[in-house]
């Protein structure tokens, strides 16, 4: 969890566990404006003009809190191609699973196909830095602003009059199958 000076997260809405009822929990949690300003430092962003995410929680066996989440935020990127700031949304839906310490295997989380899993210590979750953990992931990668685009840009490989690929370097498959017919 990223702590500010004074300590404390930029983004925390800590929800007691007691708070879950058998049939589910709806949770929402927004940032007021300083914290999306705190957010926007963390993440090296122009600005967060807006972060708000919608939770559904799931008690489950021995502590465990399914959380299904859709999170949507207006945030201003720069622009990997003209480096010039353009306003965006951010928009994603996720699932997670928040786990007692004592239950959390660092070797679960190495699992491609499995639910990504949060630890927590106490009663209570904190579902802000999960936003904000979840925010971080949706982000692209490599922000292009609409409209926005290369002018020397290379789609494809550029090829000679035979249609092959220009490349100056042998194909090391080339080798490995002429190996391969002289085998049969």
């Amino acid at each position: 969890m990223a702590l500010t000076e004074a300590g404390h997260a930029e983004f925390s809405r800590r929800m007691p566990l007691s708070r879950l009822t058998r049939d589910g929990t709806t949770e929402t949690v927004e940032a007021r404006p300083a914290e999306c300003a705190a957010l926007a430092r963390r993440f090296g962003l122009p600005e967060i003009a807006s972060l708000v995410c919608r939770y559904r929680l799931t008690a489950g066996e021995e502590g465990a809190v399914l959380a299904e989440g859709w999170l949507t935020a207006r945030v201003t990127l720069d622009c990997v191609v003209t480096a010039e700031p353009f306003e965006d949304v951010v928009s994603e839906a996720f699932t997670l699973r928040f786990v007692p310490m004592r239950r959390f295997r660092e070797e679960a989380a190495l699992e491609i196909e499995a639910v990504d899993e949060v630890p927590y210590e106490g009663r209570e979750i904190d579902l802000g830095e999960a936003t904000a953990e979840q925010f971080a992931l949706a982000l692209p990668p490599f922000p292009r602003a609409p409209g926005a685009f290369l002018d020397e840009a290379v789609d494809e490989a550029p090829r000679d009059e035979s249609g092959e690929p220009e490349d100056s370097r042998p194909n090391p498959f080339a080798a490995l199958a002429h190996l391969r017919g002289k085998e049969n």
